[in-house]
Formats: structure tokens, C-alpha cells, sequence
């Protein structure tokens, strides 16, 4: 590497400042010094298709570019190879510098104190009860008092936003501009941090650069500071599980910096900093340590031979233990096992659609698993597949037997696809009955409160007016 510098070097100290302008004349200082370092580093490491081009791109200008270079600068440049140590350095440090400087423009804390003072100083009277409101006269002149580096955030399209919101017209509330601009802060902070993860610079995170992120994230959340060390990497999975899960249901391996952002269980990860949680709050947050420990716990105790992996018969354990064995079969046929055998990643998958099945995501997993002919749509016979299991069930809890046709009917009915002899999981998740509809065909428990769900409300009802 060292060699390969001083070889670098050498050539641009040949270089005769004068003949490099005349020959490139059309090029700026920064376009001749990027196209300089691109021919020389790639004539160093052999590449002679560069060099052999760039002396066809020139005939007509003398410059090193194509002749449409002269009017469409270049918009796309390929990512540098593995191979190639200096050039992915290069843009390692060059996205480092970006990052920083971008995060040098956020407002620190002392400089959020200054805008809350100068917006109680200038806030429009009178008050309207405690709450203080600002006409956008005075907006312009705390913009000013303010500086250069807090325009971005006091512009005229903001008070507008904010305005059309206003329950006095004319005025916007000075509590909602503060959360607002600490709002805005907030996600271009988390989006700089995010983006230190994004090794390629293409404003998409793997799966691995996401556990780095949330590994470095737990030393600064409060609510986990009592979690042992040695579950951390339990815990790591089972919070990039949740964002993979519903921000890659076509498992791709990458998730967009943008979804993350906008996500809405973003809030409930970095809720983590709050010194306080109410402990309800906290057993409905998937990622708080409650939460967390308690679905690993749920799989340990499932994993009865205790050999960190759950068979089929073990699974079968899940939740009100009426999953259909059918059901289950299908689950260990489409997803990732070990030698027939379900990891705790797996695991994490399986749990977030059955806990979430009216979502999307969730329902892209199980139909997935509910198509056993992996046609792309249900067919009846798919759907008398699995109800065989249901069947099963009946007659072992010796129940009266229930018509299948009934049930397929039914389940059109309420799906209403586009068209009436297949299900698709467009038509699947459209309907809004997705959930009802796979919870009768995978899980007994479900199927059986739904058959009698009008029995269910009316003895509710009857309970009721009783207690009048």
C-alpha cells in the first residue's frame, strides 16, 4: 500500500499545472482532480480498458470525458470493489467527513435553551390559557435574532404547517414549533447515526450493521441497565427481528435507513431513554428488557430437551397449544430449520406474525405457509387442507362435526376476491377479515370462538343486563 502511494504521488507531481487546464478546459479543479486520481490509480493497479478510454473519450475537446460528459455531468459512479483497499478508504473518510459536518448543523442543547428563550421572549399576547402562541411577525424576528443556523428550522412553510393545525388563526402554538424543531433534530440525529452503519453509503442497512447499531444502543438506554451482558446478543436478535420482520417481508437481508425512520416502533425502541416507564408500558414494548425476557423465556420453556432448538412437538407447546399440527407442519416445511429443527431467530419470525396478524407482514408469513401448492392463491382445496386439522380437533374434544362447504362459503364471503375461486394475498389483506380468516384455519382455539361468537355476545349480554 505504502508503494502503491508513492507511485500515486510520483505521477501527480509530473503533472505540468498549465498543459492539465489547457488540455482539460471544460472541467473544474475538482472534475480534472477526480479524473487525474481515477486514471492514474486505475493505470497503477493495471487497468488498462480506463486508460484506453480515455483517450477515445478526448478527440474532439481534448478532455478526458465522453463528448455527452460536456453536457450530462456524470450521475452515477460504481461502488469501489473489495479489492480495492485505497479507493473503499477513500469513501469511508469522505462519508465520515459528510456525517460530521452534517451533524455540526443540528442544534446542541445550549442552543435549544436560546430558542426557547427568544420564542417566550417574542410570543404573541395574550396568553390563551398557560399556553403562549406566536404570530408570524414575531416567527420572522426570532428567525432573525436567532442566526444563520437556525433559519432551517424557522421557515415559512413550517409556521404554515403548523398553522393550518393553529386553533387561532393567524397564530401558532410555541410548545408545538419547540417539539417540532426537537422532533426535526431528533430524526436527523438518529438518521446520522443510523447512516455511520451504512458501509456502502447506499442508505440501506444488512442485518449485521443493524445488530452492530442496536448493540452500541444499549449502554445508553436506562431501562436496560440491569440486563446481564450474556443475554445481550439474545437481546440484539430478538429487537432486529422486529425490524426485519416488517420492514423486509420479502427477505431481501436489507432493510432502507428511510423505513427505519419512519417506522413506528422506532419511538418504542429509543422510549428505552426515558428514566421512567410504567411497568404496563413496559410489558407491551417489545424492546424493553420485560418484554424482551419474557419471549426468551416463553422459548426456553418451550425448548423441553433443552438443546437451544425447538422441534415440531416442542412448537406445538406455542401460545394456547391449539395450533393445528397441520399448521405446524407447513411452518417447519417453509422456514429455516437445522436438521428439522427451529432456531431462536426462527422462532422470533413465527412469534411477530401469530402476535401481529392483522399486519401485513404477517399475513405475507402465513400465507406463505397456507400456500401449500405455491401457486400464489388459496384454492378450496387449500383451505379444506388445513380445516381437516380443525376437523381433527372437533372429534377429539367430541364436538359436533361442522360442514366444510359452510365454512368455505363463509370464508369467500368474507374475503370477497376478485376472483371467486382463489384467494390471493392481495385479496387476503384488502378484505380486513385477514386475520379472522387464518385464525379459523390454523388455530382450534380461534375457530372455535368464532363459530360461536354469537353465543359468546349474547350471554355477555344477558350478564349485563343482569347486573342492572
Amino acid at each position: 500500500m505504502t508503494d502503491f502511494k508513492e507511485k500515486l504521488l510520483a505521477n501527480l507531481d509530473k503533472i505540468n499545472q498549465h498543459d492539465i487546464r489547457l488540455q482539460y478546459a471544460s472541467q473544474t479543479d475538482d472534475e480534472i482532480e477526480d479524473i487525474l486520481f481515477q486514471k492514474y490509480h486505475d493505470e497503477l493497479n493495471g487497468n488498462k480498458k480506463f486508460k484506453t478510454a480515455l483517450d477515445r473519450k478526448g478527440e474532439k475537446d481534448g478532455g478526458p470525458s465522453f463528448d455527452s460528459y460536456r453536457y450530462i455531468p456524470r450521475f452515477h459512479f460504481d461502488l469501489p470493489k473489495s479489492a480495492d483497499s485505497l479507493a473503499q478508504k477513500l469513501r469511508e473518510e469522505a462519508r465520515t467527513l459528510f456525517l460530521q459536518k452534517r451533524s455540526k448543523e443540528l442544534l446542541d442543547n445550549n442552543e435549544f435553551k436560546l430558542l426557547w428563550s427568544l420564542l417566550e421572549k417574542n410570543h404573541t399576547p395574550p396568553l390563551h390559557g398557560e399556553e403562549q402562541y406566536i404570530n408570524y411577525e414575531n416567527y420572522c424576528k426570532v428567525a432573525t435574532i436567532a442566526g444563520e443556523k437556525f433559519k432551517r428550522y424557522l421557515t415559512a412553510t413550517t409556521f404554515a404547517r403548523l398553522l393550518a393545525s393553529s386553533m387561532y388563526p393567524g397564530k401558532i402554538s410555541v410548545m408545538s414549533l419547540f417539539n417540532y424543531a426537537m422532533r426535526k433534530v431528533w430524526l436527523q440525529q438518529t438518521r446520522i447515526g443510523l447512516s455511520l452503519y451504512d458501509y456502502t453509503g447506499q442508505g440501506y442497512l444488512s442485518e449485521s450493521d443493524m445488530e452492530s447499531y442496536i448493540l452500541e444502543l444499549i449502554p445508553t438506554f436506562p431501562q436496560l441497565e440491569g440486563l446481564e451482558k450474556s443475554f445481550h446478543s439474545f437481546y440484539v436478535c430478538t429487537t432486529v427481528r422486529k425490524f426485519f420482520f416488517f420492514l423486509d417481508p420479502l427477505r431481501t437481508g436489507r432493510i432502507r435507513i428511510r423505513d427505519v425512520l419512519t417506522c413506528s416502533f422506532l419511538d418504542d425502541l429509543l422510549e428505552l431513554r426515558d428514566e421512567e416507564i410504567p411497568k404496563d408500558a413496559q410489558e407491551l414494548n417489545w424492546f424493553s428488557a420485560p418484554s424482551a425476557l419474557s419471549v426468551y423465556g416463553h422459548y426456553l420453556n418451550l425448548d423441553k430437551d433443552h438443546n437451544g432448538m425447538l422441534s415440531k412437538k416442542e412448537l406445538i407447546g406455542y401460545g394456547s397449544g391449539t395450533l393445528t399440527p397441520i399448521f405446524l407442519d407447513r411452518v417447519f416445511a417453509e422456514c429455516l430449520t437445522y436438521d428439522g429443527e427451529m432456531d431462536y431467530k426462527t422462532y422470533l419470525d413465527f412469534v411477530l406474525a401469530l402476535e401481529n396478524r392483522a399486519e401485513p407482514q404477517s399475513l405475507h408469513y402465513l400465507f406463505r405457509i397456507l400456500d401449500v401448492e405455491h401457486k400464489g392463491y388459496l384454492t378450496a382445496f387449500t383451505l379444506n387442507y388445513f380445516f381437516k386439522g380443525i376437523q381433527e380437533e372437533l372429534s377429539a374434544h367430541r364436538a359436533e362435526p361442522i360442514n366444510f362447504d359452510d365454512v368455505k362459503d363463509e370464508i369467500f364471503d368474507m374475503v370477497k376476491p376478485a376472483d371467486p375461486t382463489r384467494i390471493t394475498l392481495k385479496d387476503l389483506i384488502n378484505c380486513g377479515h385477514g386475520e379472522t380468516v387464518v385464525s379459523i384455519l390454523i388455530e382450534f382455539h380461534k375457530f372455535w370462538a368464532y363459530e360461536n361468537r354469537e353465543v359468546m355476545v349474547t350471554s355477555t349480554g344477558s350478564e349485563e343486563t343482569h347486573n342492572l
